[in-house]
């Protein structure tokens, strides 16, 4: 199972999220930070995806964790994602907490969580857009599990 988000400083372009409460939707976890090259490459295709399949199921938070003390301030996330025209949610993520959850050891990192909540794929730097991209296609198109109560 994917951990929940963990001590998040400050949410920025949204309320708080629980995965918990994300269930029966698919979540792309993003990991990154404002004056990373690798992660600025990368984040077209996280935007592109986020447009893409907002509507359909899919739900990008970015997890801001810093790798420098200036990039802890709020208003220069913030400054941030305005300049970069950020629209999904950001979770800055100052004292690497949801990033010791993860167990993540890079920016910038994508995990995908399916409906069940489970990380079921992950990958690392930049490129495999495609593959990420098919992944998330496919996971959009699964049947959420019927529960038992549904008499499923």
């Amino acid at each position: 199972m994917a951990p929940e988000f963990q001590n998040i400083d400050q949410w920025l372009n949204s309320q708080p999220l629980k995965l918990q409460e994300l269930r029966g939707k698919v979540v792309l976890v993003d990991f990154w930070t404002y004056t990373c090259i690798n992660c600025l490459n990368h984040l077209p295709h996280v935007k592109e995806w986020n447009e893409k399949y907002k509507d359909k199921g899919l739900v990008v938070v970015g997890v801001h964790t810093p790798e420098f003390a200036y990039e802890k301030s709020t208003k220069n996330v913030q400054d941030a994602i305005n300049r970069l025209q950020i629209k999904h949610a950001v979770a800055q993520d100052n004292h690497y907490a949801t990033w010791k959850a993860f167990n993540n050891q890079y920016w910038p990192a994508v995990y995908l969580i399916d409906k069940q909540g489970k990380i079921v794929y992950s990958h690392f730097g930049e490129g495999s857009y495609g593959t990420t991209e098919k992944k998330i296609q496919a996971l959009l198109a699964e049947q959420p599990l019927a529960s038992p109560s549904t008499g499923g």
